[in-house]
């Protein structure tokens, strides 16, 4: 969909620009982003970044997105204002997406190829020396700062607000100084290029806000379950759920929590499994190839009744698939996954303020039901970043704790109701017992056919239980609505922008962040509905069949991508005006 920036073109200021940065691995882009977003936080600015890797040991070219504005913006825009190069080679997905309205800054003499496509999209191309320039400073890896503070010119930041932030990263003072002064060069070039282009002023923020803070999707969901208490993780590092597992490397101490780097993923959900029998709160973090190998594993905690939260962070699959890009396909396997019959619920966020709760529910379901609990997240969710109010851990959910143990004690005691009472060894006088097998109430192995039955059904019974007490979906827009547009996780921020475009009167969102099992208001929305849009970043419609299957209403229609890439606001705003019939001109942030 064709973006326009007709205000900009009338030399009016705006309040929404889009930055994307290209550069090699390993020329400083992450640092740089991380510190672009800080500063413009800090300036009271609201933003959203995003960014895409290659998944290739030796590299390859990378590229992130940042998006500033003065109203919160939770959502990617495929619109590129200000575009900066700095190695050969700008992929496809970047390259068709510049316009006559973007500018390319870029040091054209070593773009070669390059340089000749960027001139054919019309763009206006302002050549800078900058590799000359980093050298002038000391090295290549100036230039990152180097266009950091260009950046920060073009936006009217102060040319120190940087320092403090360099004094911070690097404790040798020499090295700080020069970034420093790298940073302070680069404003100066970003002060000249905003003088040329008065198009790129940006509106001040409404006021500085110190109550925000720079919170990425994977510190988000961190947040949640450290609030939990979560304080034994093991893990088989896979990406994109690595990042979860890494937090908690770095920040043991600070939460008491043990945490294990396993030798296969087997093993790491094995090891959950242990501790939560010994009273831990356990997480594991994987992704859908480690979460497959976990499936015996997922059994086990379901016949023994242990609860165990397993963040499956979605990529494209099957296999190795696309390993660094993003899907939601993984539903499927994490509905179904293990074998027998046993209740689990899914949760997925569906926006970084609401991933700390719903982490944090994870762990309490868990505990409650004495069972497994799979969050699934993605890695466009995890690897964004927002400026967000810091989240207050002592509102979150909080999970039970074990019951201290009398004689005679029976941890799969059987009763009116599917939960036994869980204990734990040494809380109590109890002896607790723990079988793969099927088992007595007090578990020992059996094959009393009748008790099978008996116990099967207990914990059978827990599943209405959940459901029962299953999170409603958000619905944005009138009650009642004949027709609904619905979507689960992490696609419901980009569709909320997309409906405040196309604003119908007729149509109402709903967001799921509780995905089996369903709460009952999902099966009268369904009910009412004339018209049910499902929209996924999956090609099969994983969620509209899970929805069928469970209310009996099928999806009318359905919006699916599956290339690997996330929905922009754009994207959805086309496809679904075409949809309800309602085409607006207007793009994200306008």
């Amino acid at each position: 969909m064709p973006v326009t920036n007709e205000k900009t073109r009338n030399g009016e200021s705006r309040r929404d620009f889009c930055l994307r940065l290209c550069a090699a691995a390993g020329q400083g882009l992450q640092t740089m982003e991380d510190m672009l977003c800080q500063l413009l936080t800090d300036a009271g600015y609201h933003l959203f970044s995003t960014r895409e890797y290659m998944s290739r040991v030796r590299g390859g070219n990378n590229s992130t997105s940042i998006r500033v504005s003065t109203r919160p913006v939770r959502a990617w825009s495929e619109r590129i204002d200000l575009l900066f190069v700095l190695a050969e080679g700008v992929r496809p997905n970047v390259l068709s997406r510049v316009t006559p309205e973007t500018t390319v800054v870029a040091d054209l003499a070593r773009l070669e190829a390059d340089a000749a496509k960027l001139r054919e999209t019309g763009a206006s191309l302002v050549d800078l020396p900058l590799a000359a320039k980093a050298k002038e400073l000391g090295g290549a890896i100036y230039e990152a700062t180097l266009v950091g503070g260009l950046v920060a010119g073009v936006l009217g930041l102060l040319p120190e607000s940087a320092d403090p932030l360099y004094e911070a990263r690097f404790k040798v003072a020499e090295v700080a100084a020069r970034n420093k002064e790298a940073f302070r060069r680069g404003h100066a070039l970003g002060v000249e290029l905003r003088d040329a282009h008065p198009r790129f002023a940006l509106n001040p923020p409404s006021s500085a806000s110190s109550a925000r803070m720079l919170m990425s999707g994977n510190l988000s969901v961190a947040v949640g379950c450290a609030a939990a208490g979560c304080n034994f993780v093991s893990a088989y590092p896979m990406s994109p759920g690595t990042a979860l597992f890494s937090f908690f490397s770095k920040n043991a101490g600070l939460f008491d929590c043990a945490v294990e780097q396993a030798e296969d993923e087997i093993a790491a959900i094995n090891m959950a499994i242990g501790a939560s029998y010994a009273g831990a709160r356990t997480l594991v973090s994987t992704s859908g190839g480690g979460f497959a190998l976990m499936g015996e594993g997922l059994s086990l905690a379901g016949i023994t009744e242990t609860p165990v939260v397993v963040h499956l962070a979605q990529r494209p699959g099957p296999a190795t698939g696309m390993a660094t890009r993003t899907e939601q396909a993984d539903l499927n396997l994490a509905l179904y996954a293990g074998h027998g019959d046993f209740p689990r619920a899914l949760l997925a966020p569906g926006s970084a303020e609401s991933a700390p709760e719903i982490a944090a529910r994870a762990f309490a379901i868990a505990a409650k039901f004495q069972t497994p609990v799979i969050l699934l997240t993605d890695q466009h969710f995890l690897d964004s970043a927002y400026d967000l109010a810091p989240p207050d851990p002592g509102v979150l959910p909080q999970p039970e704790g074990p019951v201290r143990t009398a004689a005679g004690y029976a941890r799969y005691a059987l009763s009116d109701s599917p939960l036994s009472p869980r204990g734990v060894p040494g809380h109590g006088e109890g002896l607790v017992g723990f079988d793969s097998h099927e088992h007595t109430e007090d578990a020992h192995i059996t094959e009393d056919f009748a008790l099978r039955v008996r116990m099967n059904d207990k914990r059978m019974a827990k599943l209405e239980r959940m459901r029962d007490e299953a999170m409603p979906p958000t619905v944005v827009g009138p009650r009642g609505a004949k027709i609904l547009v619905v979507c689960w996780g992490s696609l419901a921020e980009p569709l909320k922008e997309a409906f405040a475009v196309l604003d119908p009167d007729d149509a109402a969102l709903v967001c799921c962040e509780q995905v089996y099992p369903l709460s009952r208001e999902m099966d009268a929305l369904m009910r009412s509905a004339e018209r049910r849009i499902f929209v996924e970043n999956n090609a099969a419609g994983q969620f509209a069949r899970l929805v069928h299957l469970e209310t009996g209403f099928a999806a009318t229609d359905t919006v699916l991508k599956y290339d690997g890439q996330p929905f922009s606001v754009e994207e959805l705003t086309g496809r679904l005006g075409e949809l309800l019939g309602r085409h607006s001109q207007k793009g994200a942030g306008r």
